[in-house]
């Protein structure tokens, strides 16, 4: 298994160039196509607005995501030639941007999406990260709006809680995970019976890692009046880590978008890039 098509999410929010970086880096390691798709969530209009001038108002908010949208390709060609790319494509769609990533993620190996930086500069919904987490059916990559220049993958730290979610984050990190020089499972608050994890928490997917030639070492923490998301976050900076990988935890019931509490606590507060899987 490899990356072979890699896609990168761009929106009007200022930390795009980060994104690009690792887009293109990732793209370069594993000889990949890299689509960068521009997109906007879309606010629908209230019904008073659209009887007095909606026709207007839509022309003008149109003309408002296109100006966007030739800053966004700006950006994409500026990468594009930084990085010397053969294998690039550019795509841009007017439809709502969690219908359209999740629609061109289908096609792709690996989504990359930017952290919610506050600013309300994206032209994002506020929990646009978390729905596209639970909707894409892939592996996202989430990129923290205020990093390091590292590229993701040398030092990786993997939650481990023997769940459906962590083993699809796991699995669908594995060629970053083959390529690391240093791969730590943590498994956190396991307690006295192990439960899922088995007699001796963590020996078998470290085993299972290592039949695939991922150099791992495996540890346990607990700290029980500690939450486990400031847990790993502390952690990962303990390990001076590259990268986390974890399972992403959550559902939509209706309108009501329910996340797990270590989802919520990476997303929110994440200082190196998060490859999440639901």
């Amino acid at each position: 298994m490899s990356y072979k098509t890699i896609l990168v999410h761009l929106d009007a929010g200022k930390s795009i160039d980060s994104r690009l970086d690792i887009a293109f880096a990732l793209a370069q390691k594993f000889d990949a196509h890299l689509v960068g798709l521009y997109a906007l969530s879309v606010s629908p209009l209230p019904g008073w607005a659209l009887a007095e001038a909606g026709e207007t108002i839509e022309k003008m908010q149109a003309k408002a995501r296109d100006a966007l949208a030739q800053a966004g390709r700006k950006s994409w060609d500026a990468a594009v030639k930084r990085a010397n790319c053969s294998k690039c494509e550019w795509r841009s769609s007017g439809a709502d941007a969690l219908d359209a990533v999740t629609l061109h993620a289908r096609y792709a190996d690996l989504v990359i999406i930017g952290q919610n930086d506050g600013s309300g500069t994206s032209g994002l919904t506020r929990n646009f990260e978390q729905h596209l987490l639970l909707a894409a059916g892939r592996p996202v990559l989430v990129v923290p709006y205020a990093r390091d220049k590292r590229a993701p993958g040398n030092k990786v730290l993997v939650a481990w809680n023997a769940s459906q979610e962590a083993t699809r984050a796991l699995t669908d990190a594995l060629p970053l995970l083959r390529s690391a020089k240093q791969v730590q499972v943590a498994a956190f608050n396991v307690g006295k019976k192990g439960g899922t994890h088995g007699d001796v928490p963590g020996a078998d997917i470290g085993l299972y890692l290592s039949r695939h030639g991922v150099k791992v070492t495996v540890s346990q923490f607990q700290a029980d009046d500690v939450d486990v998301g400031n847990q790993l976050l502390s952690r990962a900076a303990d390990l001076d880590s590259d990268l986390i990988v974890m399972g992403a935890y959550g559902h939509s019931r209706m309108s009501e978008l329910i996340l797990g509490g270590v989802t919520r606590t990476l997303l929110e507060s994440m200082t190196v890039p998060v490859l999440m899987s639901h």
